[in-house]
């Protein structure tokens, strides 16, 4: 007897069933090695990573590493409590002191992940009458924190425009200024650096759009702090721009920073203050872990001492990119660390990095829903960590499965 139960389980199944036959069905890959340039990887052996986000390889640095040994044995092992109630310890303000100083902001608060701090961001700081503009391309978790702000404030309105367009860009703020309420706030997000192309936002351009219009510029810079910049502060730096030029940054612990985990949002006071007295992911989830914190800040402070491993990760990104055009990819132009090869279809993404992993270099090809349909890319990712030796064997690959297509 088919029940309503089974025929959710059925058609799950034939979801599944779909992608396995389509070539799209993800495998995850079991680490069993520290992450580095150099991973091992259960049943593959040894094989070269170029698909984390460890840009400043400082994952496996030996002072990270002891920072959150040494909070792990002084604050023990969970918070076991929401940072309003008995969650917040020592490490969280000696961290967010940090974060804010690092970014040249006002204040800054952490959270579990970045998609919470993302989450959490919208949703509290908007009201009915408010209107977010947002780039395209920009990553689910502002999708999906504006998502729930205008289900949570049916009055908050949303605009998109065209990828890094500043024509477009005008035309959506000049239809929020119709949208918005006497009393409200336009909203401005743009990712600093776009993940799956490797782009960078038109920051200055942006902000002067966001003066001219009355705007609040929010900037997700995941990709870009740590990477951008002469000193790694982020994509602001890139550009000759102070922290204080962008209104609310939201970022990530869980990349360049260390690799571990946690997200946050800095910037202006008030804003930081009232996602503490009001940010439900905060309010009700665990505080980011104390060992997460010691090890992040210690990974800012090493970044601080040592800026010639931003230096580092420039020289490999150049070197990188070079070597792929030789081979004859076309890898979209960018100054940041993620070197996408747009190959096509989904099918095709995924056995080509399959192939390059059995080649022994670890990169992953990205397809639908992660990336439109059509454009599925192999995302190769430079960091600091990687040698000479390490680029040439990507280098060597990727010809190998050139001249074999």
């Amino acid at each position: 007897m088919t029940t309503k139960s089974s025929t959710f389980f059925d058609r799950s199944n034939s979801i599944l069933s779909h992608l396995e036959d389509t070539g799209q069905l993800k495998q995850l890959q079991m680490i069993e090695s520290p992450m580095g340039p150099r991973i091992s990887i259960r049943g593959r052996g040894e094989v070269d990573c170029f698909c984390s986000n460890n840009y400043l390889g400082l994952a496996n640095h030996p002072d990270v590493v002891e920072a959150g040994i040494d909070g792990l044995r002084t604050y023990g092992a969970g918070t076991a409590s929401v940072r309003f109630i008995c969650g917040t310890f020592a490490p969280h303000e000696a961290l967010e002191e940090r974060i804010a100083s690092f970014l040249g902001v006002e204040a800054s608060y952490t959270f579990v992940s970045c998609w919470n701090a993302t989450e959490a961001t919208f949703p509290t700081l908007c009201q009915d009458g408010d209107v977010i503009v947002s780039d395209e391309l920009n990553h689910a978790c502002i999708i999906d924190s504006m998502r729930l702000t205008t289900a949570i404030h049916r009055g908050v309105s949303k605009c998109i425009y065209k990828h890094s367009d500043m024509d477009s860009l005008r035309d959506a703020l000049v239809s929020a200024s119709k949208k918005r309420s006497d009393e409200g706030t336009i909203f401005v997000i743009t990712d600093g650096v776009f993940s799956m192309e490797g782009d960078i936002a038109l920051l200055p351009e942006i902000r002067s759009l966001c003066d001219e219009f009355g705007a609040v510029l929010v900037v997700d810079d995941s990709h870009g702090t740590g990477v951008m910049g002469e000193t790694g502060r982020g994509t602001h730096e890139h550009y000759g721009m102070a922290g204080e030029d962008i209104d609310i940054f939201t970022g990530t612990l869980g990349k360049a920073l260390g690799g571990g985990a946690g997200g946050y949002v800095a910037g202006k006071r008030e804003a930081v203050e009232l996602l503490v007295q009001r940010g439900r992911p905060t309010l009700f989830s665990n505080a980011l872990p104390v060992t997460v914190a010691c090890s992040a800040k210690t990974a800012i402070d090493t970044l601080v001492a040592n800026p010639s491993l931003v230096q580092k990760l420039r020289d490999n990104v150049a070197a990188a990119r070079e070597g792929i055009a030789d081979v004859g990819f076309e890898v979209l132009e960018s100054p940041t660390a993620i070197c996408p090869i747009i190959v096509g279809e989904t099918a095709t993404a995924i056995s080509m990095s399959n192939q390059l992993l059995a080649m022994g270099v670890f990169a992953i090809g990205f397809g639908y829903p992660v990336v439109p349909e059509g454009t599925a890319r192999i995302r190769v990712q430079i960091s600091a960590a990687h040698e000479t030796e390490h680029i040439d064997r990507l280098c060597a690959a990727l010809s190998k499965l050139k001249n074999a297509t």
